[in-house]
């Protein structure tokens, strides 16, 4: 057999087929996973180290080194989830082996680097700055109004998003854990992603999709939803907007996720903002997506660059839109799921093509991230209009009843879902 390949794997679910990718019986693929995903690990690997969180660095090495013991030096370290893209950088400079290391993925994962870099590329923005305590962001309000937005620098899933409305919310921010942030001016328009591969010096595969609700909102109980954008006016000027970010934070190829507001300008063409992007592909039903309605891997093309290929995906005419549907759950996590119920829609063709709903009885776990949820749903269909009605449908249909897990709390809960067209 030939080299030893670590593999850093979070997902229960099957949002990346390694068996596909790396031939197993040629490597010796080995696995950095936690308990909860080891049921999903590929047979076929040459053994599976199980830590608490695969974000925790230190655990993750001495995974490393149990491996290393075994299998030799790894040839390279891959991680396809954004929470483990600095734990596998920071290996990989520990061992000296390719890829890429912690002051390349600096300007992926630190917002305010990517946001100064993408400034200086002259892609328009909300107006930002460091954040390090509150009369950081006191003074950048004083220069730039309120509302704003204070985030995490190396934040993910909108953990630790807050708006500042007033000078009387200032004071909450003293009792945020302690972390680098950034500070924004804030933007009223609605939130797009744009998913796709950059080949180094244009673009490759790529799809543009309007949030339905928010991610901020996802993290305060509501339902979100996700609609592929078919307008030819403004994936015009997304495909523009698109290529000018992406080429100002690589000249290599990378799969990103991106995230950008989306207004209207005064002569009535679209007005594009940049908001945020990442080194990965998006979270959520996008990978499920674009295989099951797109034909397209884009787990594929990124574990190609981590593993020093040249990525080469098909780009297929854009002949389905695609949507998908997260709904949290009713009582925070753990909890135990009591019952559910989803009514069929009055139309054929207005519900989900796929469904993860828990089980009744089944806890659903306390884990970052749009995997461990209340439900998720995906959507395809033949316009925007459609999938959305689908979406916004299906979210008015559904019903999920849970159950506190942990013995100190009490009662129950039920989620109803509503989305905001």
């Amino acid at each position: 057999m030939s080299g030893h390949i670590v593999v850093i794997h979070r997902w229960r679910d099957r949002h990346a087929h390694y068996e596909d990718y790396l031939d197993h019986r040629t490597h010796r693929v080995s696995y950095i996973t936690t308990r909860l995903a080891l049921d999903s690990v590929p047979a076929g690997a040459a053994a599976a180290e199980v830590v608490h969180a695969t974000d925790n660095t230190a655990a993750v090495w001495r995974a490393v080194a149990a491996l290393r013991s075994r299998f030799g030096a790894p040839e390279r370290v891959v991680a396809l989830n954004e929470g483990d893209l600095d734990t596998a950088a920071e290996i990989r400079d520990r061992l000296g082996c390719p890829g890429q290391t912690p002051d390349e993925l600096a300007r992926f994962r630190d917002k305010l680097t990517m946001n100064r870099i993408v400034a200086a590329a002259g892609v328009p923005a909300p107006d930002f700055a460091d954040a390090p305590d509150e009369n950081a962001v006191r003074r950048f309000a004083d220069r730039h109004g309120l509302p704003v937005v204070v985030k995490p620098r190396r934040g993910t899933a909108s953990r630790g998003v807050v708006r500042i409305d007033s000078p009387a919310d200032l004071p909450a921010l003293g009792a945020l854990p302690p972390e680098p942030r950034l500070v924004q001016a804030y933007c009223p328009d609605e939130i797009f992603h744009i998913d796709g591969l950059w080949t180094g010096d244009s673009l490759g595969p790529w799809r543009a999709s309007r949030y339905v609700n928010s991610c901020v909102g996802f993290t305060q109980g509501n339902a979100l939803g996700s609609v592929e954008v078919d307008d030819p006016e403004l994936l015009a000027a997304l495909e523009q907007f698109t290529a000018r970010v992406a080429g100002a934070l690589s000249s290599e190829p990378w799969v990103f996720h991106m995230e950008a507001f989306v207004g209207t300008a005064a002569d009535g063409r679209p007005a594009l903002r940049f908001l945020e992007a990442g080194y990965r592909v998006g979270g959520a039903e996008i990978p499920f997506v674009w295989r099951e309605v797109h034909g397209i891997d884009l787990m594929r093309a990124a574990i190609d660059i981590q593993l020093g290929r040249v990525p080469d995906l098909p780009a297929p005419p854009r002949r389905h839109v695609g949507g998908w549907l997260l709904v949290p759950s009713p009582v925070p996590a753990p909890c135990r799921v009591t019952a559910w119920d989803l009514p069929a829609p009055s139309s054929a063709g207005e519900g989900p093509y796929a469904a993860v709903i828990p089980e009744v009885g089944q806890v659903i776990p306390r884990v970052g991230g749009y995997e461990h949820v209340g439900a998720r749903f995906r959507f395809r269909g033949d316009t925007s209009g459609e999938v959305e009605k689908a979406v916004v449908g299906t979210a008015a249909r559904f019903r999920l009843d849970c159950a506190p897990e942990t013995p100190a709390a009490a009662g129950g809960g039920r989620v109803v879902c509503g989305l905001d067209r």
